[in-house]
């Protein structure tokens, strides 16, 4: 990434950070790679063709017993994998802790991500992602009913601190929308369209995909899967577009659809209450492919439909457990850098770059130019050495060149507050780019009147 690009990205991860830290996250970091079986067991068998396998060049037996396996056809995932996500981490790392940290626990997480997937618009091998996750609750509450208002009320916040990012970069309902759904929802209609328990994280992972595949691949892939029950069939085949609450009660028996869909209908009167409501809506398309998932799940798109998710997550309420620590509910989402970009660039809320560069302290305090004489070409790199070591941030140009005129345009194609020329071993003139003023000063006492300025 040359600077300009890489500039749009980390206003993006500040946008990320502040957001994080304004509701109330605290940040954590974990490792490149880990074992595979973490993804794998973890997040589901649908994840292993994204995955970028790792293994150790000075361990030569296991390369060549690796390399025999998968010349003769086995299925061989290296021992380790490049992070394609960073859930699975965050659950080992709780679970190891877990007794001594704060119930519950508000971790946020941005660094890259690594997925084998065919660069495309919207779609990057290496991505930066920024994860809020909300992990366990205070003391459990004697009464179900009040345990069940603590988890959908940490749902809410999981939410608003992804809506508050959006708000942040000048998104609005009217651009995008929290299309909300249930595991829960969708595994009581799977079960009730015959499909067995075994085949049921399966059921999920096609769901997950009905928006990017036709008809005929989805009926294949079922068939894979060892799925053929034809009600699954036609429920998965079902016209794509917005699918609400009421069309998964036609799907369940009436004395227990009510109570399957009871804990989403809560979540939206919290989120009303909240003030979020115009953000969201309930859309039964949404199933998330990951294994972990438990609960409410959600994702963040256009209201054009035009791009794959900004953002996606949900409550995943057994994954702390898997790794040996105690029963631990959890919600989460991730964003990626890459959708998100693309969908700013589109509406024209990207800032330009100068723009940018203020905001991140990247403008130059000071670019300093000599009127060409030996005197004040001399006093020169004596004046951006005082400027630097006063912290500030000063550039001098490299080219030949003793045209002010073009000189000047450097200063102000770079971004620079002040141009700062020299004109004698005790003077300057001191330019302010932005109010387009100037005036005389003494060359010691640049430095000041510059930081002053700030």
């Amino acid at each position: 990434m040359y600077p300009p690009e890489l500039s749009r990205r980390r206003w993006i991860e500040q946008r990320w950070r502040a957001a994080a830290i304004r509701h109330g996250f605290d940040e954590i970091d974990g490792p490149t790679f880990e074992h595979t079986e973490l993804y794998t067991l973890k997040s589901g068998d649908g994840i292993v063709s994204e995955i970028f396998g790792v293994f150790s060049g000075k361990d030569e037996a296991a390369v060549k017993e690796l390399g025999q396996r998968l010349a003769s056809g086995e299925n061989a995932p290296a021992p380790f994998a490049l992070r394609p996500e960073f859930t699975p981490t965050l659950a080992r790392m709780y679970a190891a802790r877990a007794g001594q940290l704060p119930k519950p626990t508000r971790w946020f997480w941005q660094q890259t991500c690594f997925r084998a997937e065919r660069p495309q618009r919207g779609r990057l091998r290496e991505f930066m992602q920024w994860n809020c996750d909300i992990i366990g609750t205070p003391a459990e509450p004697a009464d179900a009913a009040a345990y069940a208002e603590s988890l959908a009320a940490q749902d809410v916040d999981a939410i608003a601190a992804c809506v508050g990012l959006m708000e942040d970069v000048g998104l609005t309902p009217e651009m995008v929308k929290v299309r909300l759904s249930s595991r829960a929802v969708l595994g009581s209609i799977i079960r009730a369209l015959g499909v067995s328990p075994e085949n049921e994280s399966s059921a999920f992972v096609l769901l997950d995909r009905r928006d990017r595949l036709d008809d005929a691949d989805l009926e294949a892939m079922a068939f894979e899967f060892g799925i053929h029950e034809a009600g699954f069939l036609a429920f998965l085949k079902r016209p794509r577009g917005k699918r609400g609450m009421e069309e998964a009660l036609s799907f369940l028996e009436p004395a227990a659809a009510e109570g399957v869909v009871a804990p989403l209908r809560r979540l939206l009167t919290l989120l009303e209450q909240a003030g979020l409501s115009a953000w969201c809506e309930v859309d039964l398309n949404i199933a998330r492919g990951l294994a972990y998932y438990t609960g409410m799940v959600f994702e963040v798109h256009e209201t054009s439909g035009a791009m794959r998710a900004i953002a996606g997550g949900g409550r995943y309420d057994n994954l702390i457990e898997t790794f040996g620590g105690p029963p631990t509910p959890a919600v989460g989402f991730g964003m990626g850098d890459v959708v998100l970009s693309l969908v700013l660039s589109d509406r024209g809320l990207m800032p330009d770059d100068r723009a940018i560069a203020g905001e991140l302290g990247l403008r130059p305090d000071a670019f300093v130019i000599s009127n060409g004489t030996p005197e004040s070409d001399s006093a020169l790199t004596g004046l951006v050495t005082r400027l630097r070591a006063a912290r500030l941030h000063a550039r001098r140009s490299s080219k030949a060149t003793k045209n002010i005129g073009k000189l000047l345009k450097d200063a102000s194609d770079c971004g620079a507050r002040f141009a700062v020329i020299i004109e004698s071993a005790s003077e300057a003139t001191l330019k302010n780019l932005d109010a387009n003023t100037q005036e005389r000063v003494g060359l010691a006492d640049v430095p000041a009147k510059i930081a002053g300025a700030r």
